[in-house]
């Protein structure tokens, strides 16, 4: 896939989904493609399972309708209900434990051994090294309740990959027009439509982002306040909504 052109369709998919939260739910809560469904999409379906992304592109369109009829007849807040506390607690924390392991292996922290799975990456890695210090500053910002701690890790790990010469600027300058989104966009492969494989992918994509989204509704609402807690309880069937622009 075009990597240009997929940063530009994130940003289109981050400000339609932020405005469509504030629009229809009235909820205080930004919107960006999820990570949990994109790692998915990338190192499960079309890495793992060896398929094109255009045919789980696809399968991300037919599952974002399901996804949409089972939300506006109730049977996902039905299900919401069904689950266990214990489960919906331990949804998040499952989510942001698999980015975590993708962003350390991104990282080179830790590298793939045959005998234990994985093992400690070489701290010779100057890659490494961005990623710790990264993190730490975040960490710190974070504990000292510093608003945009996150951001501003990643603006001081960028600045110190450039340092190192691990990052290089853009010939054309830092600001420039966005990408065309032409190369991914309608990029729908249709002739595996009513095959088996295309059954599996869809129902997959459609239990991780069932789950996605609760877990990450849930995990907001756990630091919300009290008035934000009950209104996302009230309004659950209509953040899910905005939520569809946020696939792949």
């Amino acid at each position: 896939m075009d990597r240009a052109a997929l940063f530009t369709a994130t940003a289109i998919a981050s400000v339609a989904g932020t405005l469509f939260m504030a629009l229809i739910p009235n909820l205080p809560i930004a919107q960006a493609p999820g990570m949990g469904l994109n790692s998915f999409f990338a190192f499960s379906v079309v890495l793992g399972l060896g398929y094109s992304w255009q045919m789980a592109l696809t399968a991300v369109f037919i599952e974002g309708i399901i996804f949409l009829v089972l939300t506006a007849c109730n049977i996902r807040e039905m299900i919401v209900n069904t689950i266990p506390k214990s489960i919906k607690d331990a949804i998040p924390v499952g989510i942001g434990l698999f980015i975590a392991l993708i962003g350390m292996q991104n990282a080179g922290l830790i590298v793939k051994n045959p005998n234990t799975m994985v093992s400690m990456g070489s701290m010779s890695d100057p890659h490494i090294w961005v990623a710790l210090l990264g993190l730490a500053v975040t960490a710190v910002l974070f504990i000292k309740n510093v608003h945009g701690s996150f951001l501003i890790g990643i603006i001081a790990s960028t600045i110190f990959a450039v340092f190192l010469g691990l990052v290089k600027l853009p010939e054309e300058g830092i600001f420039s027009l966005p990408p065309d989104i032409s190369p991914v966009f309608m990029s729908f492969e249709w002739k595996h439509l009513f095959s088996l494989d295309m059954l599996i992918v869809v129902f997959t994509f459609l239990f991780v982002n069932l789950f996605d989204t609760i877990g990450t509704l849930l995990g907001v609402a756990s630091k919300a306040t009290y008035w934000m807690k009950k209104a996302i309880s009230l309004r659950l069937k209509k953040p899910c909504l905005p939520m569809l622009w946020e696939l792949p």
